[in-house]
């Protein structure tokens, strides 16, 4: 898995692994989730979700079985762990830290490539339901939209139909530190070839007020990040997520 790149050891039980002995009061039932057990709950995002039970163990599957969507991009075969993509945001430098997302389960596509610069920009309005009034800023470009008002497919849709790379769907609940969502198909039979993740509210919301504070219209990332190249991974992790 370390030879693999982009994504964490199964095997190492402390670090960046939280473990997680039960959800929190008032959950729902919950799948194994990355940074050691963090629940996730399945949805489309217009209110379906269903609960998979909890796992304790970590397991390694094949991503997609062709091309290297984690790995290095000179890799013949990639591997992912429970789903689990980083990206370090480079500007500002008050949020210089290590990101967790998930890429959807069953719709978008991979990263065959890592880009060391490129922005994240906040789509306007913020949902991305609709037409983008800043759709220019995002062509070629990573956009930043927050869950709600339609499913995470018709979301990515949109950025991709306005020429993004890719799209982060940062959850609504701006409190949310720990459950990650498992981004699902919303039935209407439609695709999309973009990379697609999820992240907590928690980071989506201090990314945005970051921006928001200094006046700049998107951030700088480097996304996907091996963090197992890095030895200060831990001090790089956002200090509002507990681990």
């Amino acid at each position: 898995l370390r030879a693999a790149g982009w994504l964490e050891e199964a095997r190492r039980p402390a670090g960046p692994w939280r473990w997680s002995p039960a959800p929190r009061a008032g959950g729902v039932s919950c799948s194994g989730s990355p940074r050691a057990s963090r629940p996730t709950v399945s949805s489309n995002g217009r209110g379906y979700a269903s609960g998979r039970g909890w796992r304790t163990s970590l397991s390694a599957s094949w991503a997609g079985g062709h091309g290297s969507p984690w790995g290095p991009a000179n890799s013949e075969q990639g591997l992912r762990i429970h789903d689990y993509l980083y990206f370090q945001v480079l500007s500002p430098g008050d949020i210089r830290y290590i990101f967790t997302a998930t890429p959807a389960k069953d719709f978008g596509g991979i990263f065959h490539t890592r880009y060391e610069q490129i922005h994240l920009v906040p789509a306007e309005p913020s949902e991305a339901c609709g037409e983008l009034s800043n759709g220019f800023f995002i062509q070629d470009q990573i956009a930043l939209v927050e869950r709600g008002g339609c499913s995470f497919l018709s979301k990515t849709r949109v950025v991709q139909e306005h020429g993004g790379r890719a799209v982060i769907i940062s959850d609504n609940a701006v409190d949310n530190d720990s459950f990650y969502v498992e981004m699902i198909q919303d039935s209407t039979q439609r695709t999309a070839d973009i990379p697609a993740l999820f992240l907590l509210g928690r980071d989506g919301y201090m990314i945005r007020r970051s921006l928001e504070q200094h006046g700049l219209p998107w951030a700088i990332i480097s996304i996907p990040v091996n963090v197992t190249s890095i030895p200060t991974f831990e001090l790089l992790q956002p200090p509002w997520t507990f681990w």
